[in-house]
């Protein structure tokens, strides 16, 4: 059974860069493309990153672009999500989710954590 667990949440500061991590079990990681989700209550999940299985392509919202990276080590089937520059407006919890190789970013993705939230105070 495929599990993804997020780690790498907390509390920081406006400015300031906060690395979030993704770990898949259960599955070959390879076989998966791998995104990034968020969402803040009440209001409807927002897409923020996307990556290929290889890690040759990647897909990021408006919002987060120039400022976020997504990124993927298949040796140690864990996925990441680097942001900088953090501003309140990123609070969210944030969910990796995965998706069969070959799913585009605005695809159906079949698997998802339980995520990890992220607070960004002013």
């Amino acid at each position: 059974q495929v599990q993804l667990v997020e780690s790498g949440g907390g509390l920081v500061q406006t400015g300031d860069s906060l690395g979030l991590s993704c770990a898949l079990s259960g599955r070959t990681f390879s076989d998966f493309a791998m995104a990034w989700f968020r969402q803040v209550p009440g209001k409807a999940r927002e897409f923020v990153a996307y990556i290929t299985w290889s890690g040759s392509s990647t897909e990021y919202s408006d919002s987060v672009k120039g400022r976020f990276t997504v990124s993927r080590d298949n040796a140690k089937n864990t996925a990441y999500l680097q942001m900088k520059s953090l501003k309140p407006e990123d609070t969210a919890v944030y969910y990796c989710a995965a998706a069969w190789s070959g799913t585009p970013w605005y695809g159906e993705f079949n698997f998802w954590g339980q995520g990890t939230q992220v607070t960004v105070a002013s």
